[in-house]
């Protein structure tokens, strides 16, 4: 039967955009008020009892909390002499930050965000560690907002001090002497604090004893709204660097400051805005190791100086055929990570750029944290895989020697799985690779479940990464496909440039290969296949449902940019048009319409059944986007497929949520699965 869906508010809004009629009649649920609020009540009730509904239920949720229920542990890192490590014995809501004498020491809780909410709600969002070790600046969020308060711990007796720097986002917190660099923001106005576009991004100093008010501005550009800065300091504490990029674009602006000449200022390194700078580290006599893309479309090193043109720049390490992802200055090398097909290389070169040697990785697999200092050969890295948690190894650069430190402790057997690479032609020509993870021993049935996943956007690149959800379909039986989509970050420039702005349509013609290709190779079929994608990966499934509805079963649309004609007027979502383009312009404008998943869904259509999930603390994608989508998309089916939408209360848009919240969630999407897709031969 289908689904009697809840009436939201709604009105005959028409508004004519660069001379195009622009109907938006769920433009109320953008507001908080009681009618959007007893919307969300009642859609929440109707997806509730579907769900609990659903017989499987319970058992997945069990076995996914036995899937989560292992230890983790983050990479340890050393200041001043002390080791320094985030851990979680299983089921803690949050994880706890923990200080040792050495890496594998047992150690001492630092700090514990459990004990800040009986709830779990409240995380440890950011974090940074003085030089020697002996304070820590850390910041919580609440309820998975991206807003960020500061405060700073004595490691040796574990109190706080009087300090509270409230209004920070995006931030860590960069030691210089008895303060710190962070990233302030203007208060928003009260009342507003989840939906007011963030203004006046800056890097601000903290002194420790003083009042948030006394902090100095080091830098800011209030005329350039869209600049975002970050902010670090160089291994030997001797210089802050400032990188700003124009909203989420990859260009940047280098600036950097001697922190042992009070009287200097921060001083451009690059010619601002031309290519992809980021300074590595500080490489002795006021020279930087620079990673560019400035003629190298893959990334290569550079060795720079202030006030010498990129022309001049001493070349270290060439480009090569693979994309070069970061690098570090670990124990006098250049530790490169590189991205070989999405999948991590560790290449180690002397200062001057003569190979010497590579660290062994178990494949196909990623690279995530790494840690190091400039005068230690000691290196920590943690790798995953889509069966793998994450494992700690150490290599030592002096012996070239690397070790398994802990193991991957999640409660699946990693031999029992497969991964392996194919590569799908997209209508264009384009070959875009694609991550199959399945048992040993499966095989094409043409009837296979599978769930394909991606993202395509913002240089972000997709590499094998452990999810509690993908363990959880993996372990059911199911396929598990991840596409490497255009816009992404696996092949460097280029391969991002192919999947923005006026290209962008690119990345969904990807994705629609890739459902094709699992159907031609003989895996399975459309009433088999759901998709799944968060934030831009949920636009991506909005504008693979209402371009494609036949080609899959079931689908999953997760904190999603939805309508892509107003995603600019709330949060951080002006910066983003450096990856789709501005809806104030009227070319741009056209491209955006014409995927814009609000404004591409049709009445009279059979879309497939469709779980939309937002947070109602969701302060980066406002729910309001996915509130409008699942409005228009339920007055619009045409079939007995559901519609539902699923609304966290006090969760944000992924950062954060407590460890029973995220073990409901992957629940719930997999129960909807496995009834959604049981059922698509039903007439």
């Amino acid at each position: 039967m289908v689904p009697t869906y809840p009436k939201p508010p709604r009105s005959d809004l028409v508004e004519v955009l660069h001379g195009v009629d622009v109907a938006d009649p769920f433009r109320a649920l953008e507001a908080d008020g009681p009618s959007t609020r007893a919307w969300i009540e009642e859609e929440n009730e109707l997806t509730s009892a579907h769900i609990s509904s659903i017989p499987v239920w319970a058992g997945l949720r069990a076995r996914i909390a036995e899937l989560w229920d292992h230890p983790k542990r983050g990479v340890p890192f050393e200041r001043g002499g002390r080791w320094f490590q985030f851990r979680n014995s299983g089921l803690q809501a949050q994880s706890v930050l923990y200080v040792a004498d050495a890496p594998a020491a047992e150690g001492r809780v630092l700090i514990d965000p459990n004990a800040l909410s009986e709830d779990g709600i409240v995380s440890l969002t950011g974090m940074g560690v003085s030089a020697d070790g002996t304070k820590v600046a850390w910041a919580t969020s609440r309820a998975g907002s991206d807003w960020m308060t500061w405060r700073v711990r004595h490691v040796e007796g574990g109190d706080d001090t009087s300090d509270v720097i409230e209004w920070s986002r995006y931030s860590e917190a960069a030691w210089d002497g008895d303060g710190f660099y962070y990233i302030s923001f203007d208060p928003p106005t009260p009342g507003e604090e989840l939906t007011a576009s963030v203004s006046r991004p800056r890097v601000a100093y903290h002194r420790t004893g003083t009042a948030q008010s006394a902090d100095r501005i080091e830098w800011e550009a209030p005329d350039q709204q869209d600049w975002m800065p970050q902010v670090g300091t160089t291994d030997d504490g001797r210089y802050l660097v400032v990188t700003v990029t124009r909203g989420t674009g990859t260009e940047t602006l280098v600036m950097v400051r001697d922190l042992t000449d009070p009287g200097s200022v921060l001083t451009p390194l690059n010619d601002p805005f031309e290519a992809k700078d980021e300074v590595i580290d500080h490489g002795g006599e006021g020279r930087f190791y620079v990673l560019t893309d400035r003629g190298a479309e893959r990334g290569r090193v550079v060795r720079a100086r202030v006030g010498s043109e990129p022309a001049r720049w001493e070349e270290i390490v060439p480009e090569s055929g693979d994309t070069l992802l970061a690098a570090h200055l670990y124990g006098g090398h250049l530790v490169c990570h590189y991205l070989r097909h999405a999948q991590s290389v560790l290449r180690v070169f002397a200062p001057d750029g003569t190979p010497a040697g590579s660290v062994d990785l178990p494949g196909p697999a990623s690279v995530g944290e790494t840690s190091g200092r400039a005068g230690s050969p000691v290196v920590h890295l943690q790798l995953t895989s889509y069966v793998q948690s994450g494992a700690i190894w150490q290599h030592d650069l002096a012996e070239g020697v690397t070790r398994l430190v802990t193991p991957s402790a999640a409660p699946l057997e990693p031999s029992d799985y497969l991964t392996e690479q194919v590569f799908v032609t997209s209508p264009d020509g384009s070959e875009v690779p694609m991550f199959l993870t399945h048992r040993v021993g499966a095989h094409p049935s043409g009837d296979v479940p599978v769930l394909l996943y991606g993202y395509g956007g913002f240089n972000v690149a997709l590499t094998p990464t452990f999810s509690v959800t993908f363990a959880s379909w993996l372990d059911r039986g199911g396929l598990l496909a991840v596409a490497n989509l255009r816009g992404g970050g696996e092949y460097g420039r280029a391969w991002h440039e192919a999947g923005r702005l006026a290209h962008k349509q690119n990345v969904f013609d990807d994705f629609a290969a890739c459902a094709r290709w699992l159907v031609s190779s003989g895996w399975s079929r459309p009433s088999s296949i759901a998709i799944m994608g968060g934030s831009n990966g949920g636009l991506l499934v909005g504008a693979t449902i209402t371009q494609h509805p036949e080609l899959v079963g079931a689908a999953l649309a997760e904190v999603g940019v939805m309508d892509m004609l107003r995603f600019h007027l709330f949060t951080i979502g002006r910066a983003w048009k450096s990856d789709y383009g501005d809806p104030d312009d009227p070319e741009q404008f056209a491209w955006l319409r014409a995927y814009s998943p609000l404004h591409n869904i049709r009445d009279g259509v059979c879309y497939p059944a469709t779980l939309v999930m937002t947070g109602d603390h969701d302060d980066r994608v406002v729910p309001a986007h996915s509130f409008k989508f699942a409005a228009r998309l339920q007055e619009a089916q045409s079939c007995e497929h559901p519609v539902l939408l699923r609304v966290t209360a006090s969760g944000g848009h992924g950062a954060g949520k407590p460890t029973s919240m995220l073990i409901d969630e992957a629940a719930d999407r997999l129960a909807f699965l496995a009834d959604a897709l049981d059922h698509r031969d039903r007439p």
